[in-house]
């Protein structure tokens, strides 16, 4: 019996040692990359007392996504949806007339997920490299795609590359080469919230991540 009561005690302790689960759902490999070397940097901070769980789904429509981002509500402290805003434009652009388009799919999600305390979608348009540019200077400018915003960013990180080799390069990480410029970014960016309404602003919101996390 006193065998009993004493694992049921280390059971206990052991659930309230367990850090909370913060999770992220993203749309594209980049951001995945990104937020793996956030973790390895943010690892072991005083303040730091949760655990990244990082998802990159393998059907990424929104639908699927959101789906996930559901289920990760149910057992993680909070869960970040991150979304690049460009293919969900692009797509709309290219429906057939009186076709229900992505951009009406996605406005219904998202108005499903503000009912949710623990559920922080993040708009970025047109896509994560918005939020490195923001780094550098803070700017509103409309990119339609990544290839008209990639000369403004290549001003500051020339050898810039959507690749994994880049991102986690060993020498100089992504995350390590915007550290220094991270406060700037949060700065340039922390007051703007995306709305449906200006879907042609340039934005990013990844400084919720920042903030609702205290990092």
């Amino acid at each position: 019996m006193l065998k009993a009561m004493k694992k049921n005690n280390d059971f206990r302790q052991a659930k309230r040692n367990l850090k909370p689960v913060i999770s992220f759902v993203v749309d594209g490999k980049c951001e995945l990359w990104y937020l793996q070397k956030m973790e390895e940097k943010v690892r072991g901070k005083k303040n730091v007392n949760f655990s990244f769980n990082p998802k990159l789904p393998q059907n990424k429509k929104l639908k699927d996504q959101h789906i996930l981002v559901k289920e990760l509500s149910k057992t993680s402290e909070k869960v970040f949806w991150i979304i690049d805003f460009d293919t969900i434009l692009k797509e709309t652009r290219e429906t057939k007339k009186g076709n229900k388009t992505l951009l009406q799919e996605f406005q219904e999600l998202y108005d499903r997920c503000k009912k949710s305390k623990n559920i922080t979608i993040i708009v970025n348009n047109p896509c994560l490299e918005f939020w490195f540019l923001q780094h550098f200077e803070a700017t509103s400018k409309h990119f339609e795609t990544y290839e008209q915003l990639e000369k403004s960013l290549k001003k500051y990180l020339p050898d810039y590359e959507k690749t994994e080799k880049y991102y986690k390069n060993s020498r100089k990480n992504i995350y390590q080469k915007l550290y220094e410029y991270l406060p700037t970014a949060i700065e340039n960016t922390e007051n703007k919230q995306f709305v449906f309404e200006n879907i042609q602003e340039g934005i990013t919101e990844m400084y919720k991540i920042f903030k609702e996390l205290d990092l």
